[in-house]
């Protein structure tokens, strides 16, 4: 017998629900998810759920319902909360015990929870996760510059900011991961990318991961969170008061769960800290939210704002496991004024699905061959509508609209090969044939004097099983043509595994060539653009 748990007004659904069979004053399960399943050696002829704040529910099971069986929980009104006084404005206290916020905190504390990935012998869940870059604090000035001539339609896909300036979606990023967890007997993980949807950089993996790059998971309950190799010290952590004032100023309802609303904030000035709320269970103390804004004396290079949100489930009193996550930075390259032009990151990843102690295969922990197609990944468009938890919003789905019409755009595309040619080193000149590496095209060192080099290679993707490069090298002061030639076959994309080739003729440095070279290809000093070489060998 099986089905689901939903909130009556919100839709959504409720985990921590205990489930009774028949007349039972013990609860068979409680729910982890906002499904259920429930199996049993005597007949079933009644369950009930019964969760805090909602109002209990029974339903009757004949043969007709006996699968799919599908509850609504309605909210209860919430009560006040006795010996609580909570305050709008931030109150003054002789000590922090006078604070009651310090009291909930104590509680936080004396119940400080881990991972629940921890402790169950194996676990799998789904993860969405989307990443999209928007230009920000743009003006009338910037968007005439003639760079811009023959694009100007990309700012119809603009919005207007709170600050009145413009704010133009540029990048977006959707991918799905399947992830696998084995704790006992032995520990394995495996992350899974099943699909991926990138707004027209699907071939220029540089973006990508450079974007995936700017974010790390965070644990609440660390006393340390890690931004950019940073340490900000976490509200939650056990030595919080030393750096934040707190102010119980509400209590609320999350997901059907009371909370306290407790605001909290550095108390001084110039230190590394955040600002925020935090959203914790009136009844068990678990944290079921938070919010972390950076102050503004943050001052950390090119970063101008850091912002996250968190969301949590807390499927018993000692473990908690991740909702949602929200993380927004504002990237200031040019200038650290809170007027400059900036780029807005924002990453969302959303958690669910959660099984556990489910038997898996060792086989689910192996890579395979086809994990590693281009086309592994490729899902149709039906397939995102149902993979995303929430659908896109106007401007997010613009971007892929306005990067289709950016593809057809002669300028743009010349823009975007230029931005790969400096990033990869090689000019793209026919499908599957670059030339480069371009850093390597002059150099000059004692024995050839002004050195020019050209040179090509193969390239169809990431995972060609078979890759063909050569070089030819000339130099004016030895009148010397030197070469260089290599081909490679990968017999299997998992391992990486490849025999290789080749045949070079050149100058080396001794000492130091030997020590740095990874094949027959590989940028000598005599043919580096901003290097030279002083002992050499041909």
């Amino acid at each position: 017998m099986n089905g689901r748990i939903t909130d009556a007004k919100t839709n959504k659904e409720i985990s921590g629900v205990d489930v009774f069979i028949n007349d039972n004053t013990e609860p068979f399960l409680k729910t982890t998810l906002g499904s259920f399943s429930v199996q049993s050696d005597s007949i079933i002829h009644k369950l009930r759920f019964s969760k805090k704040a909602y109002s209990t529910e029974t339903v009757d099971i004949t043969p007709e319902n006996a699968t799919n069986v599908f509850v609504q929980l309605s909210q209860e009104k919430v009560s006040s909360i006795g010996e609580i006084v909570i305050h709008n404005e931030k109150p003054k206290y002789k000590n922090k015990k006078e604070n009651p916020a310090y009291a909930i905190m104590q509680e936080v504390w004396k119940r400080k929870r881990n991972n629940g990935l921890e402790k169950f012998d194996t676990y799998t869940y789904k993860e969405y996760e989307k990443i999209q870059f928007d230009a920000n604090n743009l003006d009338s000035a910037f968007m005439s510059k003639k760079i811009f001539n023959k694009l100007d339609f990309i700012f119809d896909y603009a919005d207007s900011t709170a600050s009145g300036k413009i704010g133009l979606p540029i990048f977006l990023n959707e991918s799905v991961y399947e992830n696998y967890g084995e704790n006992k007997p032995g520990k394995k993980t495996k992350r899974l990318l099943v699909a991926q949807k990138t707004s027209g950089f699907q071939d220029n993996q540089v973006i990508t991961i450079t974007a995936k790059n700017l974010y790390r998971d965070i644990n609440i309950y660390d006393n340390t969170l890690n931004y950019f190799d940073i340490g900000f010290p976490s509200p939650v952590g056990t030595n919080g008061f030393s750096t934040y004032d707190y102010n119980l100023t509400d209590t609320i309802s999350i997901h059907g769960e009371n909370a306290y609303k407790i605001r909290y904030q550095p108390k001084r000035k110039d230190v590394l800290a955040f600002q925020g709320y935090l959203y914790i269970d009136t009844d068990n103390y678990a944290v079921l939210g938070a919010t972390l804004k950076s102050t503004q004396k943050i001052n950390v290079n090119f970063i101008n704002s850091i912002s996250t949100e968190l969301e949590y489930d807390n499927p018993d009193e000692n473990t908690f496991l991740p909702k949602k996550f929200i993380t927004e930075i504002e990237l200031t390259p040019f200038a650290k004024k809170r007027t400059s032009k900036s780029i807005i990151a924002k990453r969302t990843v959303d958690y669910s699905q959660y099984d556990f102690n489910k038997p898996l295969d060792d086989k689910v922990f192996t890579r395979k061959q086809e994990e590693y197609d281009d086309k592994f990944v490729d899902k149709d468009d039906a397939y995102w509508l149902k993979a995303r938890p929430d659908s896109l919003s106007k401007s997010e789905q613009g971007v892929y609209e306005m990067l289709d019409r950016l593809q057809q755009t002669p300028k743009f595309n010349r823009i975007v090969k230029i931005y790969e040619t400096l990033a990869s080193g090689y000019y793209n000149a026919f499908k599957g044939i670059d030339i480069g590496p371009i850093f390597s095209i002059y150099g000059k060192n004692e024995v050839e004097g002004d050195r020019i080099r050209l040179g090509a290679r193969t390239y169809f993707g990431q995972n060609d099983p078979w890759r063909l490069q050569f070089y030819t090298a000339y130099g004016f002061k030895d009148q010397q043509v030197k070469y260089g030639a290599e081909g490679r076959y990968m017999f299997n994309r998992v391992n990486r595994f490849m025999i290789g080739a080749g045949t070079k003729r050149d100058i080396e440095q001794l000492g130091v060539q030997l020590t740095t070279d990874d094949g027959i290809m590989a940028r000598t000093f005599a043919s580096s653009l901003f290097l030279q070489g002083e002992k050499t060998l041909l």
